[in-house]
């Protein structure tokens, strides 16, 4: 039979069940041997064996992990093995590999490092993290926080940065080693004295006030706080329709910015976007009807499903079959059957032109189009003409349509041609807007009036304007 013993933090530690399990008569083997608890069965008499030999061929912390669950696997296949790891099993990854396969073992838990090291820094919380050193990368870090296994500076120096990434240089730390808790700076880690394998690093809840690193957390937190009775009379009167509009001109701002190429620029018009889906969330939270969870479930399911060639069994080999992929389950989860209900679901907010593409891009899907953008051409034409005799009828609704549907046809050209049509306009009308201020600083200089000029002067300038620009 395996055991698997936590030997706890100090010799003190030991449970009544884990020293008889040691003295039972089975093979004790000892993870390490440089421990004060593992020392004290040493020192105790006990006939044991370390694994200490194992560290020195192992190139990571995975490695060695697998290396020393296969070494006790192995002798426990011989007979009756006492295996002890140093803190809690439920801390040891070697002992948690053996658990997985050996599913009759025995389990003496053992005094957690993390609950040591809380208990030394006089930190007390219900709900807390606690992680191996080697382990931080991967891992979701919460405050309150320890962190243990901190056994060398090259390793408190991969802790530190790890967690001023997301807790800020200046943030209050214990620094516990061999019980004993010292007060130190975040960025101070790896400038300790010494490193074994008794260090943890604690980190409390910091005051909202005091933080300088945030996540999505503190967001909703400060939403709340702004919508709270005694919160910010402005935010309070606000509702999903009160803010709607909001977004479309955050999600404009964040495209400016990308298009400037201003990486301070993004941050800050990303983080107005991301506030406004939070502040969203939290409206929803309010009514009962949704909460932030319940936002990010649904982005992440849909990520998910819609991408079943890399979480699924669909193939794609490039971009245009990766989003035939994704239009294919997009139908599929929105339940759209027919060619209306796609072209239905089109957003009714999205900028003109942008949204004409798309309908027109939805309907050629079912075989709603034209052959090719010469064909789409020739319905331009077709437009142009019945526009020009709604203008001779003189009637202002007719004339309207007219120019819609013209717009429109232009669209279907544009997008036969390859053309991102809401883009091509924006262009478009940035270079015009170029070539009018260049066309009015050609004429100031000549000493002349734009408003006083006829319209082939003007024309004169702005070709001028044209080659120069």
């Amino acid at each position: 039979m395996l055991t698997i013993v936590g030997l706890g933090c100090s010799p003190e530690d030991l449970s009544q069940g884990a020293k008889e399990a040691l003295v039972g008569g089975a093979k004790v083997i000892l993870r390490t041997g440089e421990t004060p608890a593992a020392q004290a069965i040493i020192r105790s008499g006990v006939p044991c064996a370390t694994l200490d030999h194992v560290y020195e061929h192992c190139r990571n912390f995975d490695t060695l992990n697998k290396k020393l669950a296969a070494a006790v696997a192995e002798e426990a296949k011989g007979g009756d093995v006492v295996y002890c790891v140093d803190g809690s099993v439920t801390e040891d990854v070697s002992a948690q590999l053996l658990l997985r396969k050996e599913k009759g073992a025995r389990v003496f838990g053992g005094v957690s490092k993390a609950d040591a090291a809380f208990a030394a820094a006089k930190i007390s919380a219900c709900a807390r993290t606690a992680v191996s050193a080697y382990r931080t990368d991967g891992a979701r870090l919460r405050l309150p926080l320890a962190v243990y296994d901190i056994d060398c500076d090259l390793i408190a120096g991969d802790v530190k940065l790890r967690l001023c990434e997301l807790f800020g240089d200046e943030a209050d730390a214990f620094f516990v080693r061999a019980g004993k808790a010292e007060k130190i700076r975040l960025y101070e880690l790896d400038r300790q004295k010494k490193h074994d394998g008794s260090c943890v690093l604690v980190l409390d809840e910091i005051p909202l006030l005091k933080k300088t690193r945030f996540d999505f957390d503190d967001l909703a937190d400060i939403l709340r706080l702004l919508r709270a009775p005694d919160g910010c009379p402005w935010d309070r009167a606000q509702t999903h329709e009160s803010i709607r509009k909001n977004m479309i001109e955050e999600a404009y701002e964040l495209v400016d910015a990308i298009d400037s190429k201003d990486d301070n620029k993004i941050v800050e018009e990303t983080g107005d976007v991301l506030m406004q889906g939070a502040f969203h969330a939290v409206l929803g939270e309010e009514r009962g009807a949704f909460t932030a969870d319940d936002v990010l479930s649904a982005v992440c399911e849909k990520l998910i499903s819609r991408h079943s060639h890399i979480f699924g069994k669909d193939k794609a080999t490039d971009e245009q079959s990766a989003l035939s992929v994704w239009d294919k389950n997009k139908l599929l989860e929105k339940g759209q059957k027919t060619g209306a209900d796609s072209v239905r679901d089109v957003p009714h907010n999205l900028p003109a032109a942008m949204r004409a593409q798309k309908v027109a891009k939805r309907a050629a899907k079912f075989g709603y189009d034209f052959k090719n953008a010469f064909e789409a051409a020739e319905k331009v034409k077709e437009e142009l003409e019945e526009l020009l005799a709604a203008l001779r009828e003189g009637d202002a609704a007719h004339i309207g349509e007219e120019a819609g549907d013209l717009l429109f046809s232009a669209v279907n050209v544009g997008r036969l041609a390859g053309a991102d049509c809401e883009e091509a306009l924006s262009e478009s009308t940035k270079k015009f807007v170029d070539r009018f201020c260049r066309t009015e600083e050609l004429i100031l200089a000549d000493g002349k009036n734009m408003q006083g000029m006829s319209a082939d002067e003007l024309w004169a300038y702005y070709e001028r304007a044209k080659r120069n620009g």
